[in-house]
């Protein structure tokens, strides 16, 4: 289960990548810059010196900002569109 803390990364994860988009980041290397970024945030913030536990909460959090912001975008983006 998705605590407080990881639930407020996810967010700022997302708000960062999508920062580095506007920036010129390829929005092809998103997914993998918002995986590096989880990754990063668990072990320095959520777990730190606990290298394994660190590593995959930073992996749920990187896939779920991945997919919180896809989900998202293809519910409300018009089929069709890009």
């Amino acid at each position: 289960m998705i605590g407080m803390d990881e639930a407020v990364l996810v967010s700022v994860i997302i708000g960062l990548v999508e920062m580095l988009k506007q920036v010129g980041l390829p929005k092809r290397l998103s997914p993998l810059v918002s995986l590096t970024l989880g990754i990063v945030a668990g072990f320095f913030y959520l777990a730190p010196g606990e290298l394994s536990v660190g590593i995959l909460q930073g992996i749920i959090m990187g896939l779920s900002a991945t997919g919180l912001y896809s989900g998202t975008k293809n519910m409300v983006q018009p089929k069709g569109e890009k």
